[in-house]
């Protein structure tokens, strides 16, 4: 294995370490890093031309935080691709050094021995070992891979970014190319042109949207500013990137489609609340369309409360409200006296129609079916759409990354926030007592989630019996609209201490007493579906606990093995964007992209299927 350092968008470091390094990796000082091995500082910029790069790297740091990854053109230093991640080796030899998995990303790049890698000339092999070859001339540190029959290749230094780790999603392990045919060639050339045909079906809608002329809403108003300044909290630097990438969109005269991704409670809300005040001051109407109707009730109190100040008609749309007052909103949205409706796929129905709408904001899209998503494909072409998610789906990170979609990452943790506790255990009577007693004995709050109607309240009884004197309630999806509306308001103003509950916690509860988890049965559920559920804890200051029970861990299928040890590994803050990439890689890909495109990543790796679908979209666009 070999030595190495990372750096990474966001990542915490002084300029002085990363200088250090560079001298230790033998890079030389310049006044411009034209050649390999030369790096130049200005200010809080540095150019580096690493061992393993084809072009040198800008990187822009800002009070001891990396802001942003450049490869550049060494002639003109003009900008030609942004990266989320950089590997630099040293210049000269070293002693191998095994590959480390220090930073947040390391889910993308982590190559052991053992794994299959997919060499971008040769096809799929198996890594061997990172070695020194004495007889060789120039280079002597040599990647092995290995192919079938046994031959093997050694790679040079200067071609490892030819080299990246296999992603197929197949439960059963690809097959070994071999070296000295052209049978790799054949089943790229084959690939690429079926890829060309998916790539030109996902360009479509795009090219429809570009071709439609959308509302250029105006520049921002004094009291866009004023509104901003009612925010309780200081703005994270990601945040206000995106609320300006969103505003830029919105004054462009195509209509805007773009995915705004952070991680749980990092302030995605917010980027949205700015868009939705700045559509109503063109009195435009706004959507907000939420898979679940306790979403719904939360953003309509949080929504209602900071915008009290404006003459603005905020309305609710689900079954919480009643036949009569759902009427009159229907009536309100089609006369133009609501500006702000939020609600569930409701919103979608035939009867619903707008006098003026301009704006919709989908949270959580994945959630929605097949018929809602059909709905909204038609809706993109006519007016502005921002769809907010703390887990990308795979089709949406895939789309991402080969840029068919418009898209902001939010990926820095508020001020002061603290990674969840994430704890796997048996059902242990004696446990979940104890992780309950230290909650509430801060004067703190706690989920219980069982996610089983027929048998929730004998869980409730001997959560009860573990804790007689707490206040106890049960909240779940078949409980009369009214009812469940009435429990969730108390356990809100803190007038219960332990609410025994199903998954419709997941999306979007605020309960900024609520500090402990506990999920039974979490085998059941998915990665995603975890990752969220533990993201309605510890979203303030405090320490927040995330317990998930499962049976012995024999009992265990593989699939939930892999997702549990996920979410243990992934319990850092930002990790949403790792555990997504986990599910693809858990789940298979033949459901989400289609059993043909899953194929296809098995023959060819999912990284270069994205860099070929990627080239395809550019060369189409073109």
């Amino acid at each position: 294995m070999f030595k190495s350092f990372q750096l990474f968008v966001g990542q915490t470091i002084d300029i002085e370490d990363i200088l250090r390094n560079l001298t230790a990796y033998h890079y030389q000082k310049a006044s411009h890093a034209v050649q390999e091995g030369e790096f130049a500082q200005r200010g809080e910029i540095i150019e580096v031309f690493p061992a393993n790069y084809d072009c040198p790297v800008r990187i822009d740091l800002e009070d001891d935080k990396v802001h942003a990854i450049a490869s550049i053109n060494s002639q003109t230093g003009k900008s030609i691709w942004q990266h989320k991640i950089i590997i630099i080796l040293p210049v000269k030899k070293t002693h191998p050094a095994p590959f480390t998995t220090e930073t947040p990303l390391a889910t993308f790049v982590d190559i052991e021995k053992g794994d299959y890698v997919v060499h971008h000339n040769h096809g799929i092999g198996k890594f061997l070992d990172i070695v020194d070859l004495d007889f060789a001339t120039k280079e002597k540190t040599h990647m092995v891979i290995e192919f079938q029959g046994g031959d093997k290749l050694f790679v040079p230094k200067h071609d490892f970014n030819l080299v990246q780790k296999y992603v197929g999603f197949s439960k059963k392990p690809p097959r070994l190319f071999k070296l000295g045919t052209k049978e790799w060639q054949r089943i790229r050339v084959q690939i690429q042109k079926k890829i060309q045909r998916f790539a030109a079906e996902l360009l479509h809608v795009q090219a429809l949207r570009a071709s439609q002329q959308g509302f250029r809403f105006s520049k921002d108003v004094p009291w866009q500013g004023e509104f901003e300044k009612t925010f309780p909290f200081t703005e994270t630097p990601d945040q206000l990137k995106a609320t300006d990438q969103v505003k830029q969109d919105m004054e462009s005269h195509l209509p805007m489609d773009r995915l705004l991704c952070g991680d749980v409670g990092y302030g995605k809300t917010e980027v949205a609340l700015r868009a939705i005040f700045k559509a109503t001051m063109d009195n435009k109407q706004v959507a907000v369309l939420v898979p679940t109707t306790i979403l719904a009730e939360q953003h309509f109190y949080n929504f209602s409360n900071r915008l009290k100040n404006y003459p603005l008609r905020v309305a609710m749309l689900s079954r919480f409200k009643t036949k009569h007052e759902q009427n009159e909103i229907i009536k309100g949205l089609h006369a133009g006296t609501v500006d702000v409706v939020i609600g569930t796929h409701r919103l979608l129905s035939k009867d619903i129609s707008f006098k003026d709408l301009g704006l919709i904001i989908i949270d959580e899209e994945q959630r929605f079916g097949v018929k809602a998503k059909e709905k909204l494909k038609h809706l993109r072409l006519l007016v502005d759409v921002l769809t907010l998610t703390a887990t990308p789906i795979p089709r949406t990170l895939y789309m991402a990354i080969s840029g068919a979609k418009d898209f902001s990452v939010i990926s820095t943790p508020p001020q002061n926030r603290i990674p969840v506790a994430t704890h796997i255990i048996d059902f242990d009577e004696d446990v979940i007592k104890q992780a309950l007693d230290h909650e509430l004995r801060r004067k703190g709050q706690v989920f219980f989630l069982h996610n089983r109607v027929e048998d929730i309240d004998r869980i409730a009884g001997i959560i009860k019996r573990l804790q007689p004197d707490a206040r106890i309630a049960v909240a779940h999806g078949q409980m009369a609209p009214k009812m469940l509306e009435e429990i969730m308001l108390q356990f809100l103003q803190g007038k219960v201490d332990i609410l025994v509950c199903t998954s419709i916690i997941e999306s979007g509860i605020d309960i900024p007493n609520a500090n402990t988890l506990i999920v039974n049965r979490a085998d059941r559920f998915g990665l995603a579906e975890l990752h969220q559920l533990r993201g309605r804890v510890g979203r303030f200051t405090t320490k927040a606990y995330a317990y998930f029970i499962i049976p012995p861990f024999e009992r265990l299928s593989t699939i939930a093995k892999q997702r549990l040890k996920a979410l243990q590994e992934h319990s850092d803050l930002g990790s949403g964007f790792q555990i997504a990439f986990e599910d693809l890689q858990i789940r298979g890909a033949g459901n989400l992209l289609g059993q043909e495109q899953h194929g296809y990543i098995a023959s060819v790796g999912f990284d270069l299927y994205c860099r070929l679908l990627k080239e395809s979209i550019e060369h189409l666009k073109k």
